[in-house]
């Protein structure tokens, strides 16, 4: 077997070692694909295809324009200042009982995740805002890094994802019925922070005491303020995810709704000003830049190394006979697992899904192929989300120790191991009950 696929499993070698190398990731999956076509001698004038399928299925993709759109509607919403006065009013609530700054922590993660979807502006604002008070209170560094990093990360799986419309369009699932099968496993996985929140209250109280003292808000006064913080980000919410769920608009459409509105938010709010939104145009350029490369790149790798045989390799490798479909799952989510510790979800989703894909709609779940690929990519999002975590190149743990120098990255480390076990749990409970990716996609059809 090894001889007979010597091709493909060079270009897998040549693309793990220069992925090492610091490279651009979009010019490392090019330029393999492009070094190995010519070194095994495939006609150039296929690699015409590959310019075909760039222009066709990303540069002019109505669909993929969503992603600009709705990055810029996170940047303009960091820049508002909702997420920093909810985080305060939370803090004034909650931050008078035990763990009640955790708990706070998990409610401005779903929140942001909901209105946002940003890991990188969502672990760096929450990092900012909650570590010193919970380092004051008295947390266990451990314990609050993990949580601050593990929060963020919600936004990758909580609808409005970038993640979901990329998954989307390559497994050609609605985004309406992604972003719907999507909301009960975040919510599912949002609940098992709590529990362990709760946990850690009951059982080592030490870890995460209630400050000594607290501002002296009342506590109407401090729900009034958390309420009021709390209507405009539900609105957003509402009008982006209401929209694309109920079929009034394209997901685009919604981005686009959701980006005038957190635009007329910071307006409101007195957090718009021209340098603000220079800052958002330009990290959203950039962002957007980064994600067309990698496609870019990962179209040309993907089409020499089916050329070559890749494909026909990989359904060899998860062939087995007599084999539970669940076992074949299983190794490929394993498979998936694993790289989260060395990819970005992005070069996982434009090089991998495309090719595990069909060995898993071919399977017989007992449910139909449209069912399986729409609770197949929402476990794989689930899975996903696990390498913003996993060590050693987890963005979210940059982005924390980023936030404050001090901590080091042992503990931050140590500190993510419960949360990676909890995402671990939940991808388990979704892939043993189909019907919580699926009950709402099909109640609303």
């Amino acid at each position: 077997m090894i001889a007979e696929y010597i091709w493909p499993i060079s270009m897998l070698l040549a693309l793990v070692v220069l992925l090492f190398s610091g490279y651009p990731v979009g010019f490392v999956l090019a330029g393999v694909g492009i070094a190995f076509a010519l070194l095994a001698d495939v006609p150039t004038v296929f690699l015409s295809m590959g310019v075909q399928r760039i222009y066709s299925g990303t540069l002019t993709n109505w669909l993929l324009a969503a992603i600009p759109l709705f990055v810029f509607m996170g940047l303009m919403l960091e820049k508002s200042g909702i997420a920093e006065r909810l985080m305060k009013s939370l803090a004034a609530l909650a931050g008078r009982l035990p763990g009640g700054y955790a708990f706070a922590v998990v409610v401005i993660g779903v929140v942001m995740a909901a209105s946002t979807g940003i890991i990188g502006a969502s672990v760096v604002l929450m990092g900012m805002m909650s570590l010193p008070a919970m380092r004051a209170a008295g947390y266990d560094m451990r314990l609050a890094t993990g949580l601050v990093a593990a929060s963020g990360t919600l936004g990758i799986l909580i609808p409005p994802s970038i993640m979901l419309i990329i998954l989307g369009d390559q497994l050609r699932v609605p985004i309406g019925d992604l972003f719907m099968g999507a909301i009960y496993p975040g919510l599912i996985l949002s609940g098992l922070y709590f529990a362990y929140i709760v946990l850690n209250a009951i059982f080592r109280p030490s870890h995460m005491p209630a400050p000594p003292q607290t501002d002296g808000v009342p506590v109407l006064k401090a729900v009034l303020s958390l309420t009021r913080d709390l209507v405009a980000p539900m609105l957003l919410i509402l009008s982006v995810l209401g929209t694309i769920i109920t079929g009034v608009a394209t997901p685009t459409e919604s981005a686009a709704i959701g980006a005038v509105g957190a635009t007329l938010l910071a307006a409101l709010t007195g957090g718009f000003s021209f340098s603000a939104f220079r800052h958002a145009v330009f990290e959203t350029t950039k962002t957007t830049a980064m994600i067309a490369f990698v496609m870019i790149g990962a179209t040309v790798f993907s089409l020499v190394f089916r050329r070559l045989g890749g494909d026909a390799m990989v359904a060899d490798l998860f062939h087995f006979q007599d084999v539970s479909p669940y076992v074949t799952l299983a190794l490929i989510m394993a498979l998936i697992f694993v790289l989260g510790f060395f990819l970005d979800w992005v070069e996982i989703s434009l090089v991998v899904i495309p090719i595990v894909a069909p060995i898993v709609a071919n399977l017989d779940f007992g449910m139909p192929s449209s069912d399986v690929i729409l609770w197949f990519a929402i476990a794989l999002a689930v899975n996903l989300q696990t390498s913003f975590l996993t060590p050693p190149f987890g963005y979210a743990l940059f982005y924390l120790r980023g936030v404050d120098a001090s901590i080091p990255i042992g503990t931050i480390y140590r500190g993510v191991i419960p949360f990676v076990l909890i995402q671990m749990a939940a991808l388990i409970l979704v892939i043993a009950v189909p019907s919580l990716v699926l009950s709402l996609p099909h109640s609303m059809r």
